[in-house]
């Protein structure tokens, strides 16, 4: 399976990097000069249709083979996996929940007895 899986998304990158390729090397339509000063505009809308050649046609092939093999890519990533239960469940029933802090130290119990005269007082004022 994860061969099978990892088979696709190397299809799908080969065919998106030859997507990009065969793009970048066509010649559009309004790449002429007289195109930009009006004279390529009488033909239709988008300028004349006429047969296709090598590279559209193949840019469509490409395009076919990378929209099946995302159909793919999400055929295999939606499929339910042997495995039952999630990450969550796998975690011991005891465990607290991580975004809860710890509970505040308990305050020191304060002084039963007064200190006598000299525990209390490290150093006496002179009079």
């Amino acid at each position: 399976m994860n061969t099978l899986l990892t088979v696709i998304i190397v299809i799908q990158v080969l065919s998106a990097l030859t997507i990009i390729g065969l793009v970048l090397l066509q010649h559009g339509k309004g790449a002429d000069m007289g195109a930009a000063f009006g004279s390529g505009a009488s033909g239709s809308l988008f300028g004349a249709t006429g047969s296709s050649n090598f590279l559209s046609k193949s840019t469509g092939v490409a395009a076919a083979i990378f929209f099946a093999a995302t159909l793919g890519l999400a055929f295999f990533g939606h499929r339910p996996t042997s495995v039952s239960g999630g990450v969550m469940e796998k975690l011991p029933a005891n465990t607290a929940p991580a975004n809860t802090a710890p509970a505040p130290a308990a305050p020191a119990p304060a002084p039963t007895t007064a200190p006598t005269e000299g525990q209390g007082q490290s150093s006496q004022i002179p009079k």
